[in-house]
């Protein structure tokens, strides 16, 4: 991991930004879910996982109380990161199709998995001013991957908090970036010459693939959009 990752990674473990959040994350390591009640629960804010040098960065929500808060990895230990990682692991991102916790072996290739929030926040709805406290960790992130090309945003919370991020490090978009499943908006900026493309997807959450609202081939069609965004990339002029 880059220096600059690794150091970002102890702040945000470190993090005391929202006391509230802090509170609520350590009651739930505390209490557990009754199946899980003889694991220890991570509780602590959630760094990125992944490749250093991603040239793809994932953009989720925040952490699952009973997920990533008890795993301490992004999207590991729920329905979301079983959908996430078996996506993944079909494009050729992922070693493995299965995710089980810090120590089952995932390896990512060319793709960082962070979030907008990264405390598990109740009712999984962060209110903005938490979102705003976090906002500093992204920005830093992508400002760290000196190879960036695409960011995915997994769900509406994920792909804006994406864009901002984008914009004040200088990036123009050009147009408009909305959120629709498989929508995608260039970005570009003077001193840079590469272009970073911002992508949508609907957010692997059971509300969305219980219900059909996002299937395996609508999610798969995602990832392999960035494969190819990223040959593009390496095309000679």
């Amino acid at each position: 991991m880059s220096a600059s990752l690794a150091e970002l990674e102890r702040r945000i473990v470190a993090c005391e930004r929202c006391p509230e959040l802090r509170a609520y994350c350590a009651e739930v390591a505390r209490t557990k879910k009754r199946e899980y009640r003889e694991q220890s629960y991570w509780g602590r804010p959630v760094p990125a996982f992944g490749d250093p040098q991603a040239r793809v960065v994932l953009v989720g929500l925040a952490p699952g109380a009973h997920g990533s808060n008890r795993t301490g990895r992004m999207f590991t230990g729920d329905a979301s990161g079983v959908w996430l990682y078996r996506a993944l692991h079909r494009a050729g991102f992922a070693n493995v199709p299965t995710q089980v916790d810090r120590d089952d072996g995932m390896v990512l290739r060319d793709v960082l998995i962070t979030a907008a929030l990264r405390c598990a926040p109740p009712g999984n709805k962060p209110a903005p001013a938490q979102l705003r406290n976090c906002f500093p960790y992204l920005k830093a992130e992508l400002a760290a991957l000196g190879g960036l090309r695409v960011v995915v945003g997994l769900g509406a919370i994920g792909g804006r908090a994406a864009a901002q991020a984008l914009r004040e490090a200088g990036y123009r978009f050009e147009r408009r970036p909305l959120f629709a499943h498989g929508a995608e908006a260039a970005a570009t900026r003077d001193a840079a010459p590469r272009r970073i493309v911002l992508l949508h997807s609907y957010h692997p959450s059971r509300q969305n693939t219980n219900t059909g609202v996002l299937t395996e081939p609508m999610f798969d069609a995602i990832f392999e959009r960035a494969k190819g965004l990223l040959e593009e990339g390496e095309s000679p002029d």
